[in-house]
């Protein structure tokens, strides 16, 4: 393995570069290494502290619910009233990264207090859509479809991008994850597969792609992450991210032929890359949590038991 790093060291230098260069570490203040032995809220025996170790398909995952979320008018208006996405989208993401990242893989404590922060913030956040709609950021039913919009990319993202997921752990992936959605606050939070997909049929009725849809759309095509050949690499993983969406998705965002086609070349150059990601980031914030509860990161290759 050691030679094996060394031969694609030119290769994932650079990657660990671009990734470092868009998501910085350690302006989060999270502590991943203490206190020593508490599992945080999954623990090392969850699926999701495997899916969500894996970079590519939780950037891809993670862009793709984004499209999701645009065609809920109410979702999308406490964003479009209440946030700078315009201005720094880039930052959206990163602190959406960190507290994924956190409530994953953090002590139980510190996820508590992340979770009550974020909170507090959607306490305040109120306000009505163009058409007279009112809306609230703490209100159960958009807390539950941003969140199954999350978990159905992060899930979808791995699965492409990293490996298959047995059925039964990717039903026990939904049903770990809703706990995060619950302590925010969300009800009646899709458990399983199945549960997800009736979910998105009877969501469907509600969405729209309007025109903050497509602003929207449009901010996040022209998104410049802070590294080298921005364009490529957000072409690659918004490509990659398209071919991720429910297939009911991308006919009611307007996505062509032509775009399509694009999104599954883009989808399998990541596929083809990703295995350079695994090897630039092998010091992520999963190994820093196996450490914290003393049990080694390649454990988390395995699917766990029971």
């Amino acid at each position: 393995m050691s030679m094996l790093r060394t031969l694609v060291r030119p290769a994932t230098q650079p990657i660990r570069r671009w990734v470092l260069g868009a998501f910085p570490r350690g302006q989060s203040g999270l502590d991943y290494d203490h206190p020593a032995g508490d599992p945080g809220l999954f623990g090392p025996e969850s699926v999701t502290w495997r899916i969500h170790g894996d970079f590519p398909g939780m950037l891809a995952g993670g862009l793709s619910s984004l499209m999701l979320q645009a065609l809920h008018p109410r979702a999308l208006a406490g964003v479009y009233d209440h946030s700078n996405f315009r201005e720094d989208l880039v930052g959206r993401l990163r602190r959406t990264t960190a507290f994924v990242a956190g409530t994953t893989y953090v002590a139980t404590a510190q996820a508590g207090q992340l979770i009550a922060r974020v909170r507090e913030i959607h306490r305040h956040i109120r306000g009505s859509t163009a058409d007279g709609q009112a809306y609230a950021a703490d209100d159960p039913d958009l807390l539950t479809w941003v969140h199954v919009t999350e978990a159905h990319g992060f899930l979808q993202g791995y699965r492409r991008y990293c490996r298959a997921v047995p059925e039964p752990m990717a039903d026990r992936y939904y049903d770990e994850v809703r706990r995060v959605a619950e302590a925010l606050g969300a009800t009646q939070v899709p458990a399983s597969q199945a549960q997800v997909q009736a979910y998105f049929a009877a969501m469907q009725p509600q969405l729209r792609f309007d025109a903050r849809s497509r602003e929207v759309m449009e901010i996040l095509a022209r998104i410049r992450l802070p590294v080298p050949v921005a364009g490529v690499s957000r072409d690659l993983f918004l490509g990659a991210a398209t071919a991720l969406l429910p297939a009911w998705a991308p006919p009611m965002l307007g996505f062509g032929t032509g775009q399509r086609a694009r999104a599954a070349v883009a989808s399998t150059t990541l596929r083809g890359m990703a295995p350079l990601f695994r090897m630039a980031l092998t010091d992520g914030v999963a190994s820093r949590a196996c450490a914290r509860v003393g049990v080694p990161v390649a454990d988390l290759r395995d699917w766990p038991h029971g």
